[in-house]
């Protein structure tokens, strides 16, 4: 295959964009497409090496396979490798777990599926995966695996019929694509059957130069390239992608392999020694770039700065020049590395990196036995903050016989009594160890919502502006409930609904006083945008009491939760902080017990005449967590939060007993 210095070029152009779109440069807000354009790239190269094994009769899976191991797991064992005793140090058992996850399904050629199964690729939560980035490794592995078994297969028909299998097979799943954006547009983004399309356009590309040469067309090289430049600065992360939007970039590389000869404008510009080197480094380049941020952001204090994320672009570029020239080079040379060893290798390094995540797995990711020397202790449920009813069923479910209710069963699914859970995020955080107490007791529990409308009816008008008729949808609910004859138990996060705060406003709430906040930047404030809430006093006052006495009305009975104290603690921030500092965690959190009051005097005055007038079991977490000096936060190391107001695992279990001996079970 004849070398072209410009498909390097086309790397660099590839790569760049990637690494700057993940260091959060919003100016690169397309820059994921990166990817796509590594997809085609790849399409085309392996094709076009096929199209030549295949003609000229020399042919073998073995060599194939052999040369794929040589160019891709040497330096992602190596970049694996490195990762493990940063994880160690700084990931918490969740995270451990989700991380030691990684590795097997990395070592497995599975990552996509794995990542599709946790996490969108836009997340926040994705910023903590320090190999989320392997998921497109994975699938470009599976097309390795599989696309030169399907052309060993059908090459006998002929090569023109071939060409037009790869071209009905890319048409199909640009059709899924399309599908899935709209429909499963986690599993879209992340499977292959979503994504081969994209691969098969360079493999069409292939055939098209293999039969009539590349040719030099300035005009429609700079197109091609102009359509990746423009994706990148044009798109974001709410393109849906894959999609027809794809075909922009992939049709822009297409155009590029096609038409950019080397005596072309484009040609040219991309095969110049700068070009051209980061093109050679770019799979390294693109190895190190996640798990350099995700680190980063773990164990910097100032993570999130321009010139910090500036700086380790730079780093990424400065390790993949050293990983290339000491691990990739080395690995591609027979005569210092058999084939035997190469498969041997392969086989040995993924063999660990299998028993030692499925050894962390197996630990919950508690893989330090001094907490007190690591930061990763037992935060009882920080790692579970992804752990919530959102494993046990989803919550846009349709009720059925319903128009606008939604939710989902949970706890034991066979149980003879049912509890109702409603409420926000609030509600949602307790409901893991609710489901755990639920199948204990025999249990079922329905985690029940509205359609598109708000938490507390009568007071914010609704989440989406074209629906109007939230109260008619509440009324439903309130029928639905009545003929359930259960208990009910209603959490909110009570006045961060009623009382939205602009950037004036923001600070006295919120703001810990109690000193045990080292830092200011680790204070958590919120800032909610006005306008879609009704503002008077006596409008929310009235809206809460109608909200709740009408909930009382129709529930056996109502298990009123007051509110959760709100910490304006990042937990987790204030631990490696101190742990960076004096080489421990913290032992105890707190924040005053005035600022709890001061926060929810408004709605607790409510809530208490509510109770004085109806049939409802009061529960008040003050009492849980809170004497008359401070609330606790966390306690003997133990958080009772996993961020500043969403109760963790141990913090749900104070409550959730609470509610459950209230209820007699």
């Amino acid at each position: 295959m004849k070398y072209r210095a410009e498909i390097d070029g086309l790397r660099a152009l590839a790569v760049v964009p990637v690494i700057l779109f993940h260091a959060g440069f919003e100016s690169f807000s397309g820059g994921f497409i990166g990817v796509d354009v590594f997809f085609v790239i790849s399409g085309y190269l392996i094709t076009t090496i096929l199209i030549e094994d295949f003609e000229n009769d020399r042919f073998s899976i073995v060599n194939f396979y052999e040369r794929r191991a040589r160019r891709i797991l040497p330096a992602l064992f190596f970049v694996m490798l490195v990762c493990i005793p940063f994880a160690w140090l700084w990931l918490l058992p969740g995270q451990m777990v989700d991380f030691s996850e990684s590795l097997i399904a990395v070592s497995l050629f599975v990552s996509n599926i794995l990542f599709w199964s946790e996490t969108g690729y836009f997340d926040t939560f994705a910023e903590e995966k320090p190999l989320l980035h392997t998921w497109s490794l994975a699938v470009e592995e599976q097309y390795y695996v599989l696309f030169p078994i399907f052309l060993l297969l059908v090459w006998r028909f002929g090569k023109n019929r071939v060409f037009w299998m790869i071209v009905v097979s890319a048409a199909i799943s640009l059709t899924l694509s399309e599908w899935g954006w709209r429909n499963k547009a986690t599993a879209n983004f992340y499977i292959a059957p979503t994504r081969a399309w994209e691969l098969l356009a360079g493999s069409i590309a292939a055939f098209i130069a293999q039969k009539h040469g590349v040719r030099a067309h300035n005009a429609m090289s700079l197109l091609g390239l102009f359509a990746i430049v423009f994706s990148i600065f044009a798109y974001d992360e709410s393109t849906p992608f894959p999609s027809v939007y794809a075909l922009v970039p992939v049709v822009g590389v297409v155009l590029l392999v096609l038409f950019a000869d080397k005596t072309t404008l484009v040609a040219k510009i991309l095969s110049t020694k700068i070009f051209v080197s980061i093109g050679l480094i770019s799979y390294s380049a693109y190895l190190w770039h996640q798990p350099l941020f995700v680190f980063a952001r773990l164990g910097l204090e100032d993570n999130n700065s321009g010139l910090v994320m500036l700086s380790l672009c730079a780093v990424s570029i400065v390790l993949a020049f050293i990983s290339r020239r000491f691990i990739e080079q080395p690995f591609r040379k027979k005569d210092l590395v058999s084939r035997k060893n190469v498969f041997l290798l392969s086989a040995l390094g993924a063999s660990v990196f299998i028993a030692l995540g499925g050894w962390v797995v197996h630990k919950n990711g508690y893989v330090n036995s001094e907490y007190d020397l690591a930061p990763n202790l037992e935060w009882q449920s920080l790692g579970e903050k992804l752990r919530v009813v959102g494993d046990v069923c989803d919550l846009s479910d349709p009720i059925e016989n319903t128009r606008f209710l939604v939710g989902c069963e949970f706890g034991s699914l066979d149980g003879t009594e049912t509890i109702i859970l409603m409420g926000d995020s609030h509600a949602q955080a307790i409901s893991y160890y609710l489901n755990d107490q639920f199948r204990n007791k025999g249990v079922r529990g329905l985690y029940l919502g509205i359609k598109d409308c708000q938490y507390i009816p009568y007071n914010r008008r609704n989440k989406d502006r074209s629906v109007t008729d939230c109260d008619v949808r509440f009324e439903e609910l309130l029928s639905f409930l009545g003929t359930k004859n259960s208990p009910v138990i209603l959490i909110n996060r009570w006045t961060f609904r009623l009382f939205p705060m602009d950037g004036s406003t923001i600070e006295m709430p919120y703001r810990n006083s109690f000193g045990d906040v080292e830092r200011e930047k680790y204070r958590e404030y919120h800032v909610l945008k006005d306008g879609e809430f009704y503002s008077d006093a006596s409008t929310k006052k009235d809206a809460l009491t109608k909200f709740v006495t009408k909930m009382s009305e129709v529930s056996r009975p109502l298990v009123l939760v007051f509110p959760i104290p709100e910490t304006a603690i990042d937990i987790e921030a204030n631990n490696r902080l101190h742990f960076q500092e004096y080489g421990k965690i913290l032992t105890d959190l707190s924040i005053p017990y005035s600022d709890y009051q001061r926060r929810n005097e408004f709605v607790i005055n409510v809530l208490e005449s509510a109770v004085k007038s109806n049939p409802i079991i009061p529960i008040r977490p003050e009492g849980l967590f809170c004497d008359y000096q401070k609330c606790n936060v966390q306690v003997q190391k133990v958080p009772l939060y996993y961020d500043d107001d969403h109760l963790s695992y141990e913090g749900s279990k104070l409550l959730v007993n609470k509610i459950l001996n209230e209820l007699n079970y």
